[in-house]
């Protein structure tokens, strides 16, 4: 390796770091997008090989995207892949290493709209009825659904959860979603019932001994006393889905979309599920209401006499 290239890598590399600081601190992304954005971000740099950042071109990058075809990415892999170099020149131009943002112009391809899976109410109930609380595992496991269902939080924030996030005499918690943005939650009463279950009778015999509870504890916890994480959450639902008879995908996600499309079909604002949600954006919301037209329409087509 000659001593230029030697010098172009070590200074590409540090580029790249520097970036991962400012996606981090600067832009507060989740530490899944900034996983996969500097994924995407070191593929580029080693088919660059021996090119500066300060010599790429919109050609440069259409060459790019042209050749990786060959993976047969998705669409929604690629939009990923144009966001991320499309940011990380942004802050090269800022950083006064380009000229331009080469990546500017590249459109991003059109994700295919793909409708949600939910749970119906009866079928909530049924995985509900699987699990009788009169065990630490299973009083734990059955708040941990009647909250994903009532509050519909991403099972990241249901695992991130501390005492201090919970107002449970209000029927509040705090939750921190995507780029660590904090909202309010609304629990039921229902919900409530077996949360505060299981952390007045059961939460103990998993804590360690003599724990001190303060605004930083977790509430949720596994079998010696620490965190429950999202992949403990999903085995949970993997083996309640082995048990009931329903022929759909069961998963936190799934709570989520159901508690989403449940509040819709009861005539509650797109705003405010947006809201309860953490949705930056509405059209991220406006999914649900095409579930719920979905539904209306089967309902149609099965019951008017002139439908078909």
């Amino acid at each position: 390796m000659t001593e230029q290239l030697s010098d172009l890598i070590t200074t590409n590399n540090k580029l790249l770091e520097e970036f991962m600081v400012y996606l981090e601190v600067e832009r507060n992304l989740s530490k899944h997008t900034l996983r996969a954005y500097t994924g995407d971000i070191e593929h580029f740099l080693y088919w660059l090989r021996d090119l500066s950042f300060a010599d790429v071109n919109t050609n440069t990058i259409r060459l790019y995207f042209s050749q990786i075809q060959v993976f047969e990415y998705s669409k929604t892999t690629l939009a990923r892949k144009i966001a991320a170099l499309r940011t990380f020149f942004r802050f090269l131009y800022r950083e006064k290493i380009v000229e331009y943002n080469p990546a500017d112009v590249l459109r991003s391809p059109k994700k295919p709209k793909k409708l949600p899976s939910f749970l119906n109410e009866d079928e909530i109930e049924q995985i509900f009825e699987l699990i009788t609380p009169d065990n630490p595992s299973d009083a734990r496991n059955r708040a941990i659904l009647e909250v994903l269902y009532a509050c519909g939080m991403r099972v990241s924030e249901l695992c991130g959860l501390n005492f201090g996030n919970l107002n449970l005499e209000e029927n509040e918690i705090t939750v921190f979603g995507k780029g660590a943005k904090e909202r309010i939650v609304l629990i039921s009463e229902r919900a409530k019932k077996y949360l505060n279950l299981y952390l007045k009778d059961f939460r103990k015999v998993y804590a360690v001994e003599n724990e001190y509870i303060n605004e930083k504890t977790p509430v949720f916890i596994n079998s010696v006393g620490y965190r429950l994480n999202q992949r403990s959450v999903n085995k949970c639902l993997e083996k309640i889905s082995e048990k009931v008879e329903i022929h759909k995908k069961i998963s936190p996600h799934v709570f989520r979309h159901s508690f989403a499309t449940k509040l819709l079909e009861k005539g509650a604002d797109l705003r405010v599920v947006q809201e309860l949600l953490g949705h930056a954006s509405i059209s991220n919301t406006q999914i649900y209401t095409h579930v719920s037209t979905e539904r209306l329409k089967q309902a149609y087509t099965k019951a008017h006499p002139r439908a078909k």
